[in-house]
């Protein structure tokens, strides 16, 4: 289930792509494989983080019983321009989210070592990047797997 808090910040046409995901019962994975992308990205672009070409676009009208002109109509940037990262509060105030900022707080320096180490003086990009959720269940119970998988940027000598 999406976090319904956040949809009333989004722009409209992103709020018509969440009622009509909920009105549907559809999951992000369904709807990620019925338009041909991974379900992060398609949840990302739900919250207006990144864009949808108009294939794309006119593929989830399709699965959403959605019409792509009333869709552009409510708001014309729909699959144009994604502003990232504009309505996040800092420190997030989501449990979970506040959790992946922990992860970062704690872990980071630590991470950016091991990347110098094992890759040299530079950064893991999020612009080329991918990542995936996946839940494993085990003896010990059950775990959230998050993926991130950037492409390594090395800092350049001019």
């Amino acid at each position: 289930m999406a976090d319904l808090s956040y949809i009333s910040n989004l722009p409209p046409a992103n709020q018509a792509l969440f009622q009509a995901k909920i009105q549907k019962k559809l999951t992000f994975e369904e709807i990620a494989k019925a338009i041909g992308r991974s379900e992060t990205y398609l949840a990302t672009a739900f919250y207006g983080n990144m864009p949808l070409d108009d294939e794309e676009l006119g593929k989830l009208c399709e699965v959403l019983d959605l019409d792509l002109g009333v869709l552009q109509s409510i708001s014309p940037a729909v699959n144009f321009m994604p502003s990232r990262a504009q309505t996040m509060e800092m420190p997030p105030r989501d449990p979970t989210i506040y959790r992946l900022y922990e992860v970062v707080l704690v872990y980071g320096y630590a991470f950016k070592s091991l990347i110098a180490e094992k890759f040299g003086d530079g950064i893991m990009s999020a612009i080329c990047f991918s990542s995936k959720v996946e839940k494993e269940v085990d003896a010990d119970g059950t775990w959230v797997k998050i993926t991130l998988r950037g492409k390594f940027l090395p800092y350049i000598k001019y």
